[in-house]
């Protein structure tokens, strides 16, 4: 892919992305399973394993307020809990509780519900076209994002 091609490609990732959330987002909402739809990744993401609330906020790349404040709200719904694994009591890992997995469970069954008949729609040819894609960014962003320090502004090494 040229240097274009990409750039056309990620303008149109960075336009379609926001409509999809946006509809997921709505029915999130009105199902009354999130405070904010931005609680739904952090679910996802601690489902993996535990993680510090540093570790939250470089991988969602906000800052540590927001993020604390975020946590706050998760903690207080019983959706994850703070815990110290071990003697040093500076170290905070935040964990999904039983809890928040059957609401991660219920919210992501309803966004799947709701995506499927958005897209019922749409004819053979679509689909296929549409799965093509799906593959195509799932293999492009299947590991995580690394922040490294030798890291320019737009990803490119320091000279």
């Amino acid at each position: 892919m040229t240097k274009t091609q990409a750039r056309r490609a990620a303008r149109m990732l960075l336009e379609v992305m926001p409509l999809v959330m946006r509809t997921v987002a709505a029915e999130l909402r009105a199902a009354g399973e999130l405070p904010a739809p931005a609680h739904f990744p952090l679910l996802h993401i601690l489902s993996e394993h535990p993680r510090t609330l540093s570790e939250l906020a470089a991988f969602r790349g906000v800052s540590l307020p927001s993020m604390s404040s975020s946590v706050t709200t998760l903690v207080g719904r019983g959706w994850i809990r703070r815990v110290t694994p071990g003697r040093d009591r500076r170290v905070v890992m935040l964990e999904v509780t039983p809890g928040g997995r059957a609401a991660l469970d219920r919210v992501a069954r309803a966004a799947e519900v709701h995506l499927a008949s958005v897209l019922s729609p749409l004819g053979e040819p679509a689909r296929r076209r549409l799965q093509s894609g799906l593959n195509v960014m799932r293999e492009a962003f299947a590991e995580p994002p690394q922040l490294a320090a030798g890291r320019g502004r737009h990803g490119t090494a320091r000279r």
